[in-house]
């Protein structure tokens, strides 16, 4: 049984804050309609196109929002955080805009265009080996060394606050459509994001179900949701969806997202790169495969949705040119 809202870790009224924190900075990305998605999946599908977003994904909202948390008196540290790039991108633009000094803890193996453009926001980035360092030692020591503030990926009130404003925005947009959505998908690695949607649609519209989606072996937070407790996945190698290869759900948003779920699908990464090329030849965006998981599953039929509305978030849309040209192929 859902608990109230008001018991859980982030609140909508958390989430209606940072919406204000974020108006001069943020895009309100629109919701979006395909017929021939709807033709295709027998439902009346909505999606929310966050490769709009500053920075190109969804992460932006979270890490302007934890970062204009910092009281003036913390900013001259600057701020350290570790992410494979969407996160990385989203911190380094905040502390941009807010004229604050940005180091950023990415694996070495993260995709140059997330490494490249990380560098252009003018933060410092520093590389580690993914299957051999851990990357929160690495950050707790850069923050140590320099005063910063470690800002988390996903495991803080103030970013998942950021990020439900995502969920705030589809609500608001169903209600003066005059639509009630059956089932929204938005695409987990740590679970922040989906986190902070299941807070905002939930308050507005507590029938909906609201599921994580996760690539096909990385899917800690499906079994999480059976099991009732954190489980990690077991996947050996590697997955396109390299945004989402978090092994087990965060602390704060598992309290949250184990009250508010539904269940959790998945997507093989043949029916991610598949969502990736339709969303490329039916509405000329692009998104990268993290970002169309949701969607993937949709379209690969793993979730019960004829007759249904639905809505999906494409959570971002960085991806390297040669491998998106594959995917498209």
């Amino acid at each position: 049984m859902t608990k109230p809202a008001s018991v859980l870790p982030v609140t909508p009224s958390d989430i209606d804050q940072a919406a204000q924190v974020l108006a001069p900075f943020a895009v309100r990305t629109p919701l979006l309609s395909s017929p021939a998605l709807d033709q295709r999946t027998g439902a009346r599908v909505f999606l929310k196109p966050e490769m709009l977003q500053r920075t190109g994904s969804f992460k932006f909202r979270g890490a302007f929002n934890k970062l204009s948390s910092i009281p003036q008196a913390d900013r001259s540290g600057g701020v350290v955080a570790f992410s494979s790039g969407n996160h990385a991108q989203g911190v380094a633009a905040a502390a941009q805009i807010l004229n604050m000094r940005a180091t950023i803890v990415m694996p070495a193996d993260a995709p140059r265009s997330k490494r490249e453009r990380t560098k252009g926001y003018g933060a410092e980035v520093v590389l580690y080996d993914r299957d051999r360092e851990d990357r929160e030692a690495i950050a707790r020591g850069i923050a140590g060394q320099h005063g910063a503030t470690l800002v988390p990926p996903y495991d803080d009130r103030k970013v998942i606050a950021g990020q439900g404003t995502v969920g705030r925005e589809i609500a608001e947009d169903l209600a003066a459509l005059g639509v009630t959505p059956d089932i929204v998908i938005a695409p987990a690695s740590g679970g922040g994001l989906v986190a902070g949607v299941a807070t905002a649609i939930k308050a507005r519209y507590p029938q909906a179900m609201v599921m994580s989606a996760e690539p096909d072996g990385f899917d800690d937070h499906a079994r999480s949701l059976r099991a009732g407790k954190r489980e990690p996945h077991h996947a050996k190698g590697r997955t396109i969806c390299d945004a989402l290869m978090a092994t087990v759900p965060g602390e704060i948003t598992f309290a949250i997202n184990q009250r508010l779920l539904a269940q959790g699908v998945t997507a093989t990464d043949a029916e991610v790169a598949a969502a990736v090329a339709f969303v490329s030849r039916e509405l000329k965006l692009v998104v990268e495969p993290g970002g169309a998981v949701g969607l993937a599953a949709l379209l690969a039929g793993h979730v019960d949705a004829r007759g249904k509305t639905v809505v999906i978030v494409l959570s971002g849309g960085n991806v390297d040119a040669d491998m998106y040209a594959k995917l498209i192929a």
